[in-house]
């Protein structure tokens, strides 16, 4: 018998929680059944079934994955110098989810699906934990950032590095929140507000 190859077994894996994500997104996660799921990805059962046990597996599954692209790029910024400003990476962290490199869902409908996680980790306690230890991760990559601003003078020393992660993480969700309520959000505008903010002279204020 033919060894099958990492790669086909990476991509058979992506197949499914590219059709699970889009049944999720268009059905919710409790209007979802796993046939459903075996119906949009055209596989038996049993392919699937070597990969995931069932919806709780899926859902744990694409918000982790989701969770591994946003901490990479964190490692990717924490590595250059200096590294690019709030407004830049952010920008390109949302862009990247919202424009097909996590799931390939259309911006609204992927802004909808993580919504829902977040609303299905209040009930589901694995998700909660999974949610909870991609959360611990984003704080730390920003923290690690905010170091690598003060190394290059771009950021005071006075200011607490986990307040700066937990803002910046508030302000990814609420652009997610209003585009997933009300659509129409665009990663321009993230970008245009957090510059202007960036912008405001602190010292002629007070």
């Amino acid at each position: 018998m033919a060894r099958v190859s990492q790669e086909h077994l990476d991509a058979r894996r992506r197949q499914i929680l590219t059709g699970a994500a889009r049944c999720f997104a268009r059905n919710g996660f409790h209007g979802t059944s796993m046939q459903d799921v075996l119906k949009e990805v055209g596989l038996s059962a049993g392919a699937v079934y070597r990969y995931f046990a069932g919806k709780d597996d899926l859902i744990a599954a694409i918000a982790d994955e989701a969770f591994q692209y946003i901490r990479h790029a964190f490692a990717e910024a924490a590595e250059i110098s200096p590294p690019p400003t709030p407004d830049v990476l952010l920008g390109r962290v949302v862009r990247g989810v919202f424009t097909g490199q996590v799931y390939g869902l259309e911006r609204r409908t992927c802004a909808a699906l993580i919504v829902q996680v977040w609303a299905e980790s209040m009930r589901n306690e694995r998700l909660a934990k999974t949610l909870g230890e991609g959360y611990a991760g984003m704080r730390a990559g920003w923290a690690q950032l905010v170091e690598a601003y003060r190394a290059a003078g771009l950021l005071r020393a006075d200011v607490p590095a986990d307040d700066v992660a937990r803002t910046m993480i508030a302000t990814a969700q609420g652009f997610i929140a209003q585009e997933a309520l009300f659509g129409g959000v665009e990663p321009e505008a993230l970008e245009n507000g957090l510059r202007g903010l960036m912008s405001i002279d602190a010292q002629r204020i007070s």
